[in-house]
């Protein structure tokens, strides 16, 4: 199995971690491209 490094989006100036909330693909599931992988939540609203 590959291992890709996936780097959080830049979200906002202010804004520099997150929190994984929900993962929507488990270890070995393809993934395509643009397709969502997982959620995250900061504590700005």
């Amino acid at each position: 199995m590959a291992k890709v490094e996936v780097t959080m989006p830049k979200m906002g100036e202010s804004i520099t971690e997150g929190t994984v909330l929900e993962w929507h693909k488990q270890p070995g599931d393809r993934v395509e491209a643009d397709e969502p992988l997982l959620e995250i939540g900061t504590d700005k609203v």
